[in-house]
């Protein structure tokens, strides 16, 4: 199905060009970013991964206990040398900043999804649609379904159709199957247990985000206590955030101390989320992670962000591979009984709908909050 979807692809690419010529795209404001902080932050040791090595079955080998260590223990690493020049991922970040200052407000109301009615993220989520801590949320982001070619897009973006489905083909072939074929190494599976249930033209919500952090006011910073984003674990499989310079995102470590991520130049930051953990019995956990307010000499400038939120197919049960060796060995902790384990299409929408509207309980640890979402007890921290 994948090589007819893009025979398809090229095809329409190809009679476009063939008819009305092979006109150059325009130009495109070049996004800035900002310095990278002079502060001394406690930032986390992370495990760097060269995925250039993944391409060869002696490669494999050397880095499957790598990731499975930082899966295991930090739940966070990063991956260079994964295909993309610098300038292909400025490239990506100018279209990024272009879908937020260079989409008309009348043209965004056009584009802004029911994420509540559908169960997942489409087109914009406007800044205040999250009513957490007094309705404090200055988050934007634009969300498309990773075919980008069987969508429409706000104007200013279509003459870059081409470019953003490079971007969403490129996180799913040259960096998620890789991971995949390494986790399922990891748990001593064939490798290709976890890219069969990843296909890129099966009915599923694996997404390309782009994402602006907006500066809040002081009085907005003292309602939140200066944090952005509230401690989560992530609803997919695996999170592929393309590095940037400014210093916002903290996980929490196995001691319970918040520590920053570093940016690298041109790196990738990877984590696994909720459905690794449902599927691997708890053996690959997802990190608890958050946005807090940069450090000072980056303040007032907006944070841009570029992901791709992977998923499995929608039809996927979420239940442990118990016939992995590692699992037998290791023991298997899971979330919820077999047979009530939701399948990802009905946790995706469960979350989706619930995250920054739902209630929030407060929990037995201190400073954690929680929800149950088909059946599954899901804690957000402060």
């Amino acid at each position: 199905m994948e090589s007819i979807a893009s025979c398809i692809y090229f095809l329409i690419s190809y009679i476009r060009g063939f008819f009305f010529g092979r006109a150059a795209p325009p130009t495109i404001p070049r996004f800035i970013p900002a310095p990278v902080t002079k502060e001394q932050l406690d930032y986390v040791d992370l495990a760097v991964i060269d995925l250039s090595k993944a391409a060869t079955p002696e490669g494999r080998a050397q880095l499957v206990p790598e990731v499975r260590k930082a899966l295991a223990t930090q739940g966070f690493f990063y991956a260079i040398n994964h295909g993309y020049t610098q300038e292909q991922t400025n490239c990506i970040f100018d279209i990024a900043n272009l879908t937020f200052d260079g989409v008309a407000p009348e043209e965004k109301q056009e584009f802004t999804g029911d994420t509540e009615a559908l169960g997942a993220y489409k087109g914009y989520k406007p800044r205040n649609y999250w009513k957490i801590d007094k309705g404090v949320d200055q988050i934007e982001h634009y969300n498309t379904h990773r075919s980008i070619v069987g969508q429409e897009h706000p104007r200013p973006l279509r003459p870059f159709i081409s470019e953003m489905e490079d971007f969403a083909r490129h996180n799913h072939f040259n960096v998620l199957h890789p991971v995949l074929r390494l986790l399922a190494l990891g748990l001593e599976l064939p490798e290709d247990t976890l890219v069969k249930t990843h296909n890129f033209d099966a009915k599923g919500e694996t997404s390309v985000r782009f994402m602006k952090y907006y500066p809040r006011n002081e009085e907005e910073e003292k309602q939140t206590n200066n944090v952005w984003l509230k401690g989560h674990t992530d609803i997919g499989g695996v999170t592929i955030l393309w590095s940037q310079p400014i210093a916002a995102l903290q996980i929490l470590s196995p001691q319970g101390k918040w520590q920053w991520v570093k940016h690298m130049d041109n790196a990738l930051v990877i984590n696994s989320g909720d459905v690794l953990q449902f599927l691997s019995g708890d053996f690959y956990k997802p990190t608890i992670h958050r946005v807090v307010q940069p450090p000072i000499d980056q303040r007032n400038k907006q944070r841009l962000g570029a992901f791709y939120f992977t998923m499995p197919d929608d039809n996927l049960k979420l239940v442990p591979y118990a016939e992995s060796p590692v699992l037998q060995r290791e023991g298997i902790h899971r979330l919820c009984e077999d047979e009530e384990a939701p399948t990802m299409e009905e946790w995706r929408k469960g979350r989706a709908v619930s995250y920054g509207r739902a209630a929030l309980k407060i929990g037995t640890e201190k400073g954690v909050e929680e929800e149950i979402v088909r059946g599954v007890t899901v804690k957000h921290y402060n």
